[in-house]
C-alpha cells in the first residue's frame, strides 16, 4: 500500500500564547512548534497500516523552513519519505488553498490512502481532508477510529465517532481519504535508532510557486480579531419562587444561546 499522510505544524499545546500588535495573529516570537495532534495520531495509522498490509508512508506537508523538524519527527517515526510544499511567506491560510496546493501535487501521484488529522490544534476548521477529497474526486470518511482494509477486494472500512457515543461503519472503494480522530491508538516514542535513520531519509522540497496555484481565485479568509477568552468568575442568584426563578432562568439561557 503506498499511503500519502498530511501533517500540520501548530504552535505547543503548551506554549503561553500572545497576540501581535494588530491582535489578528499569533506573536511567533519565542514559540516551539509540533505536529498537530490529530495529524501525529493520523501517522500512527498511518505506520499501523504498513506495518500491517506493506507498502510505504510518505509525509505531505506545507509550511515554512522550520516545519522541516517536524517532518524529521515524522520520518524518525518511520515514514519511509516526505514532500514539503514550502511557504515562506505564507500563502496559504485557508482550507481551500491548502487543499488546492495538496491536490496539484497529488494528482500526479499513485496511492491507495490519504490519511490527515480530523481538525488542527490551531485553527481546528475540520475542513481541509475533506475538502481534498472533493478536490480529487476520491471517497472519504471523517472522525475515524478504526481502520481495516480489504485488499482482495480492493476496499477499506473505517469505523467513524459520532455524536452521543455512537459509532458508524463505512465501507468505501480504494482509493480513499481518511481524517483520523486524536486517540485512535497510542503514539509510538521516536527511537534513538530512528532519529539516526531519518537522516538520511528523502524531503523532497517544492517552492509554492512552481506548483502555479492562483490563491487569489481561490476562496479566501481573513482574521480581524483574534482575543483570550475571559477567565473571570460571575455568580448571579435568582431570588423568588420556583415559576419566577425558572422563567428568569429561562429568559437568561434564551440570551445565551441568541434566541429570541
Amino acid at each position: 500500500m503506498k499511503i500519502f499522510t498530511c501533517l500540520k505544524e501548530v504552535p505547543d499545546r503548551d506554549t503561553r500564547y500572545e497576540l501581535n500588535t494588530g491582535q489578528n495573529e499569533i506573536e511567533e516570537v519565542g514559540l516551539t512548534f509540533e505536529v498537530s495532534e490529530c495529524d501525529e495520531y493520523a501517522l500512527e495509522e498511518s505506520l499501523k497500516l504498513r506495518e500491517k498490509y506493506g507498502g510505504d508512508v510518505v509525509i505531505l506537508t506545507v509550511g515554512q523552513q522550520r516545519c522541516q523538524k517536524s517532518i524529521r519527527k515524522g520520518l524518525a517515526m518511520g515514514a519511509d519519505r516526505a514532500i514539503f510544499i514550502r511557504d515562506e511567506e505564507r500563502k496559504i491560510f485557508s482550507p481551500h488553498a491548502t487543499a488546492k496546493v495538496l491536490t496539484e501535487v497529488l494528482q500526479s501521484k499513485e496511492y491507495d490512502l490519504i490519511l490527515a488529522g480530523t481538525q488542527s490544534d490551531d485553527l481546528g476548521y475540520s475542513q481541509t481532508g475533506v475538502i481534498l477529497a472533493e478536490m480529487l474526486k476520491i471517497p472519504y470518511a471523517t472522525i475515524v477510529m478504526e481502520v481495516e482494509i480489504d485488499l482482495e477486494n480492493n476496499q477499506v472500512r473505517a469505523l467513524r465517532e459520532m455524536e452521543n457515543g455512537w459509532f458508524q461503519w463505512v465501507q468505501m472503494s480504494l482509493p480513499a481519504l481518511l481524517t483520523i480522530q486524536a486517540g485512535i491508538s497510542q503514539v509510538r516514542y521516536v527511537s534513538l535508532k530512528g532519529i539516526m535513520q531519518a537522516r538520511k531519509k528523502e524531503i523532497r522540497r517544492i517552492e509554492l510557486e512552481a506548483l502555479n496555484v492562483d490563491l487569489e481565485k481561490l476562496p479566501s479568509l481573513k482574521v480581524e480579531k483574534l482575543c483570550f477568552p475571559n477567565l473571570g468568575r460571575k455568580t448571579e442568584i435568582l431570588q423568588g419562587d420556583t415559576n419566577t426563578v425558572v422563567k428568569e432562568l429561562v429568559e437568561k439561557l434564551n440570551k445565551v444561546v441568541g434566541v429570541n
